[in-house]
């Protein structure tokens, strides 16, 4: 074979040696940059808020009790559970707290009694709402209940997904559900996860004693105790 042959035969295989080195550069370049930006299906996000979001929902909470008159009052077990249940209601309760009495001549001295019971519970008189019902199946006794807010997410416990398999460079589908569920659970009011409460009054007797004493020209600032006071150590000084 000639050496011009030879020339040219190189020179056609370096051609498709290059081709083949640019395709490869090409399919590389690609591969980077799906791993450095992955797509989305909008399923699973790198926030676990989204991942897990917590719903806050209304519900109504009852309790049943007996009562024959006011002399009698309530059994043992029917007063533990009242006393229980307004404990609840002072505590995580919405709005106002009802009295329902059957119908029928015992309904005023009932929903009587339990205004009281109430009052002296520490409900105030504004939040107690009374009404009587139709009995049902016989059931005469009254019925006492308020609107309570609770918040939740989606049970735990989603493993389909191999954490192994990472190509896709996002999370696991129970990433941050625990951490959601411990939120939902320790939340005191779960309506503050809707929108903020509102502003408590303000204390005028502490803002008048802050202005005559700044207008005294004197320290505003809190007076620290003796045994909130504390000195440094020595040790290292050379004393």
């Amino acid at each position: 074979m000639s050496k011009i042959c030879l020339l040219q035969n190189f020179l056609r295989g370096g051609r498709q040696n290059a081709r083949v080195l640019q395709a490869l550069s090409v399919a590389a370049v690609l591969l980077a940059g799906s791993c450095a930006a992955p797509s989305n299906d909008g399923t699973v996000f790198e926030d676990g808020l989204r991942n897990h979001p917590i719903t806050v929902s209304p519900h109504y909470e009852t309790v049943r009790v007996a009562f024959s008159d006011a002399s009698a009052g309530l059994s043992p077990e029917d007063g533990t559970r009242l006393a229980g249940f307004v404990e609840d209601y002072l505590s995580r309760g919405d709005g106002a707290i009802s009295v329902s009495a059957p119908t029928g001549p015992d309904s005023s001295a009932a929903l009587s009694y339990f205004g009281e019971q109430l009052a002296h519970m520490g409900v105030p008189r504004s939040r107690i709402l009374v009404g009587t019902h139709e009995p049902s199946n016989g059931d005469t006794r009254v019925e006492i209940g308020y609107i309570v807010y609770d918040a939740k997410t989606d049970p735990c416990g989603n493993w389909t997904q191999d954490a192994g398999d990472t190509g896709a460079n996002l999370p696991l589908p129970d990433f941050g559900c625990s951490v959601q569920h411990n939120l939902a659970a320790m939340v005191s009011d779960p309506r503050d996860l809707i929108a903020p409460r509102g502003m408590g009054p303000g204390d005028a007797t502490r803002r008048e004693t802050v202005v005559n004493t700044y207008e005294k020209a004197q320290a505003t600032a809190s007076q620290k105790s003796q045994d909130q006071n504390a000195n440094l150590s020595s040790v290292g000084n050379g004393q």
